[in-house]
């Protein structure tokens, strides 16, 4: 009779602590490695904006793809069009050139082209005489301002912007293929997207 008792008494401790923890061990052990696995493609997605933001100057590549311009792009310039009014291409160029300016473009590599009026520093330089104007174009150590007419006469340079201020359409189907030549690796064009895009479609 008092066999009968000591055994469930024997069974239950001797299976019932060791299985339990053994058997919750082991369940809890195996998803934790596999778990941090998923949470970590969540961290990638928070680095995805900042290959966004560099991938944005490639983004002419995919359109580029779709049409037979990708071998001689490499020549070509690329080219970044920055919607703006007539009355606000100007002050839109300007800020294309302070961030050119400080992602380390270096002053002498920058050519800005006007449609409409003079940009202020061209004016101002050419108060001095067209010797001036022109010689500080030929030091070629700071960025260089041309309205569309005088833009022949300024030599290649890395990035041209080009502020379609105004000026007539003729002007401007003038200046854009022209700005297009003198730019060797980034042309911008600040103006009305129609019209630029249906000049450079045309012209280029």
């Amino acid at each position: 009779m008092p066999l009968i008792p000591e055994e469930p008494q024997i069974h239950e401790s001797a299976q019932g602590p060791r299985a339990t923890p053994a058997s919750g061990r082991t369940p809890v052990a195996p998803p934790r490695p596999g778990r941090p696995g998923p949470l970590r493609p969540a961290p990638p997605v928070q680095r995805t904006p900042h290959d966004v933001a560099v991938a944005k100057p490639a983004v002419p590549g995919p359109a580029a793809t779709s049409s037979p311009a990708p071998v001689p792009a490499s020549a070509a310039p690329q080219i970044q069009l920055i919607p703006a009014s007539a009355t606000g291409a100007l002050d839109a160029a300007e800020e294309a050139v302070d961030l050119l300016l400080e992602s380390g473009r270096a002053p002498g590599e920058v050519l800005v082209i006007t449609t409409g009026d003079q940009h202020p520093w061209a004016a101002h330089e050419l108060s001095f005489g067209e010797a001036a104007y022109w010689a500080q174009h030929d030091a070629g150590d700071d960025v260089f301002y041309a309205d569309a007419t005088a833009a022949s006469r300024a030599v290649s340079r890395p990035v041209v912007v080009v502020a379609v201020n105004g000026g007539s359409a003729a002007a401007v189907a003038e200046a854009l293929p022209l700005a297009h030549a003198r730019a060797g690796a980034l042309l911008i064009v600040c103006g009305d997207p129609q019209l630029i895009n249906s000049v450079l479609g045309a012209g280029v």
